[in-house]
């Protein structure tokens, strides 16, 4: 497992290289502009190579792009999809650019209308991005089910990819939050084997490419999305040890988003996740001898 964390691009798309190694991350993710702005941030061909270079001397293997919230692929308002449109093959333009191997995606909500069409509307926008990019692939998060969004079940989640044209550049990210408070109960190792199981049968593991790593405040089947900080939330300790020793999720990329850095996760977060990582890969050691 390659754990790491969402870091901040601001002075450079280079400098969130610069901030992943500072916090000992073996993965980082970033934003390709401001999350809550439309307008993207004009990186040219001089900004991708020097990200490139600053990889390529450090020790992170995986990145990822995080697609800006203001996207909803399923909207009504055919306004609002095409500039999610144009968002996401930018997002996928700088992924591409960068060797991000993945533009995580929220796939959009159907507000209170009718989810089967909303389905079709996001995924005619995924298909037509991809077919406008080349190379990165595009990984749908689940939700934690509120308001309307999509991919609040690995049933959404297949449809969607199904909706796009099954393009084999569409992948999922895994929440460990969003799982949790969308009523899989991966905090033990049952409910979390179980959950893949069901992942593998309804979307294929082949597809499984990413992972976040998110405490949840919201209790089991909440339906809320609200991150806590790692260890001390609805999950806890033992719920996030369990998660991150998943023998299905050996080699994935696996980012916090939550931490003490303001909000954002630092150095410390990091390490105790690596922690709690070993802590959980002990605990499977003792029940197969059990």
């Amino acid at each position: 497992m390659l754990i790491g964390a969402h870091v901040s691009q601001a002075g450079g798309l280079q400098k969130a290289v610069d901030r992943g190694v500072e916090r000992g991350c073996e993965a980082i993710q970033i934003f390709n502009q401001s999350p809550r702005m439309w307008r993207p941030t004009a990186y040219g061909e001089d900004d991708f190579a020097a990200f490139r270079e600053a990889l390529d001397s450090s020790p992170i293997e995986a990145v990822l792009i995080h697609a800006v919230y203001l996207l909803n692929c399923a909207s009504e308002d055919r306004t609002i999809r095409q500039k999610s449109l144009r968002s996401l093959i930018q997002s996928l333009h700088v992924g591409g650019g960068i060797g991000a191997i993945g533009v995580v995606l929220h796939p959009g909500s159907a507000k209170k209308g009718d989810v089967r069409k909303a389905i079709k509307r996001a995924g005619a926008v995924l298909g037509e991005a991809l077919a406008e990019s080349e190379g990165c692939g595009l990984h749908l998060e689940d939700t934690a089910g509120a308001g309307g969004t999509l991919g609040r079940s690995f049933q959404e989640l297949a449809d969607l990819i199904d909706a796009a044209g099954g393009d084999r550049r569409l992948g999922l990210c895994l929440d460990s939050c969003h799982l949790y408070a969308s009523g899989y109960d991966v905090s033990t190792p049952k409910g979390l084997s179980e959950t893949l199981d069901e992942c593998d049968r309804t979307v294929g593991l082949d597809r499984l490419h990413s992972l976040h790593l998110n405490d949840s405040v919201t209790p089991l089947g909440g339906n809320r999305d609200r991150h806590a900080l790692l260890g001390e939330g609805e999950l806890g300790e033992n719920g996030c040890a369990n998660f991150l020793a998943e023998p299905r999720f050996d080699r994935l990329a696996c980012l916090l988003e939550t931490g003490r850095d303001g909000g954002a996760p630092s150095a410390e977060d990091v390490a105790k996740a690596n922690r709690l990582r070993k802590r959980g890969l002990a605990a499977r050691r003792r029940r197969r001898k059990e």
